[in-house]
């Protein structure tokens, strides 16, 4: 009879208070530790992808820099060419004469393709589709700034040396630079040899002076 009891007992399973500890799930430590990896795993992912789109962003500021830079570089050459070629002008000493009022001041090109003088805050801005330093900060700021500078007479030569220096960002942290000799082609320079029995090039060629990021 007793053992009867025992087997009866033995088959009616954990009591109730006990059936609790057997139950399987996560303790709020668990749930805690869990949420806390996820937590960084997320903030890493953001981090990384915030520093792709900065990546990105900056480069596609310093291309169209650069483009905005040799674009000064070849506004010049054409002013420098249609003097020379202009029949009714005195050839590059009428080039000389259009951008002498610049110098070492900084100038900038409207929207008319004509020099103007703009300091240090040479801002362009963006009017139809195209970047302009108009002068009356009329269209939408782009955010870059054309500084054109002249060095005449340079190496004491009938020769001059532009610089086109774009810079973006706060406080102009950003910055490309673009210099490059020009001379009166219809002229042998002087104190050059030519190469190969050939005549002279056109222009020095230009170079590309990123400044320190």
């Amino acid at each position: 009879m007793i053992m009867i009891k025992f087997f009866e007992q033995k088959n009616k399973g954990p009591a109730p208070y006990e059936a609790k500890s057997f139950r399987s799930g996560f303790t709020l430590v668990e749930v805690l530790v869990a949420i806390a990896i996820f937590s960084l795993a997320v903030t890493a992912l953001m981090a990384a992808l915030a520093s792709g789109i900065s990546n990105t962003t900056f480069a596609k500021q310093k291309m169209t820099a650069t483009y905005l830079a040799q674009e000064g570089i070849e506004y010049v050459r054409n002013v420098r060419d249609n003097a020379i070629l202009n029949p009714n002008n005195a050839g590059f000493d009428n080039f000389i004469s259009a951008i002498s009022f610049c110098g070492d001041v900084g100038c900038g090109f409207n929207d008319s393709l004509s020099l103007f003088s703009c300091g240090q805050n040479c801002e362009l801005y963006l009017s139809n589709d195209s970047y302009e330093a108009n002068g009356d900060n009329s269209g939408i700021d782009s955010g870059f700034k054309r500084i054109l500078k002249f060095d005449i007479n340079y190496n004491g030569q009938k020769e001059v040396k532009v610089t086109s220096t774009v810079s973006w960002g706060p406080s102009d942290k950003y910055s490309v630079q673009f210099s490059e000799d020009l001379f009166d082609w219809t002229e042998q320079p002087q104190n050059v040899i030519p190469q190969n029995g050939g005549s002279n090039g056109n222009d020095s060629q230009g170079n590309i002076n990123p400044s320190p990021l």
